[in-house]
């Protein structure tokens, strides 16, 4: 590795624009080198020193590059980071890894193959509510768990016009698009479940492909639900936690998405405002006194992403989510979708 690690991006979609390309501009041990648009010029406006490629073909072909993010749709992800492995380059692959556990163990073993360093992007890992409730697990506050639910609700309640998304396509459908978030924080939080139980639904009547998700995740004496619905006008807390001694309930309020959205650069550093109120609630016994308080989490910061990607390829830290992370997450997608199918419980 230069001073710089060279990198490209593969699309200037809401991904490159909001998810990528602002942390690798913005973290001085990258080089935002090359970006993918196939038919406009929209990246010149804020990174005119990128090369604009028309297509992942040509990027691969770019001998100054060291590093390519694959950020385009589901069922692109395996052929395209094939091509970056096989043309030497080291990979960051969004979620979901790809659309079988076939084809990201396949990607594993080239990567290995090669000697190329291959790790999967989930900035969820560093939101800021996520980060409250590994504080909270972390101090033991709430006695030996027992229960658990993670959702992820929105209101969209009709068909958003991306058919990679919410059409008749592999990789479709918010078991792919949603639960790779929710199942990578559960295993984080909990460890690797011994079974799980799955329903999907297509709610809406205008797409193709299940918009709902309930999954139950067995251990031997701690039950987590993960779940995500398209029509929840009225949001309820993401995480609840029930343990012996206490509960915790907190928000989904990281507002990166916003602020980058409203153009704001990130930083190494914090960059994201504080919260203005209270977003959890922790009611437990401390020290033989029951407590029950309003709690605020911490910002989040995706740049910590990147951060430990560089760390990784430049021998300083470990790979924050290596393919076998991946290969998880996509074991839980396909028993799920056996889950449903069988109506039965799945042993992992």
């Amino acid at each position: 590795m230069g001073a710089f690690i060279r990198t490209g991006i593969c699309s200037y979609g809401m991904s490159g624009k909001l998810f990528h390309a602002p942390f690798l501009e913005a973290h001085p041990g990258f080089e935002l080198s090359a970006i993918v648009e196939r038919h406009n010029n929209d990246s010149k406006e804020r990174y005119p020193h990128a090369k604009i490629y028309r297509s992942v073909e040509e990027l691969c072909s770019d001998k100054d590059l060291e590093l390519i993010v694959v950020n385009t749709p589901t069922h692109l992800h395996f052929e395209q980071a094939k091509m970056v492995l096989q043309a030497g380059k080291n990979l960051v692959i969004e979620k979901p890894f790809a659309v079988s556990v076939n084809e990201a163990e396949a990607l594993d073993a080239l990567a290995k193959k090669n000697n190329l360093f291959l790790s999967v992007y989930q900035n969820r890992r560093y939101d800021g509510d996520y980060r409250a409730i590994k504080d909270v697990l972390q101090k033991e506050l709430l006695g030996e768990l027992r229960e658990a639910e993670i959702r992820y609700d929105r209101y969209r309640p009709l068909f958003g016009g991306k058919q990679h998304k919410e059409g008749n396509m592999p990789g479709a459908g918010n078991l792919y698009d949603l639960s790779p978030h929710l199942v990578d924080q559960a295993i984080q939080l909990f460890g690797f479940p011994k079974a799980l139980f799955a329903d999907l639904i297509k709610m809406r009547d205008d797409v193709a492909v299940p918009d709902y998700f309930e999954i139950l995740f067995y251990y031997d004496r701690l039950r987590v639900r993960l779940k995500a619905t398209v029509i929840a006008r009225e949001s309820i807390y993401a995480y609840v936690l029930h343990g012996m001694k206490g509960s915790f309930l907190q928000q989904r309020s990281d507002v990166q998405e916003q602020q980058l959205l409203a153009g704001v650069k990130p930083a190494l550093e914090k960059w994201c405002p504080a919260l203005s109120e209270p977003d959890g609630l922790l009611h437990t016994e401390i020290n033989g006194a029951i407590v029950r308080e309003e709690t605020t989490s911490s910002p989040g910061n995706y740049m910590g992403y990147y951060d430990d990607v560089y760390k990784a390829l430049t021998g300083q830290g470990p790979n924050p989510v290596p393919a076998a992370d991946g290969i998880r997450n996509m074991r839980i997608i396909e028993a799920a979708l056996e889950s449903m199918k069988e109506r039965k419980v799945v042993s992992l």
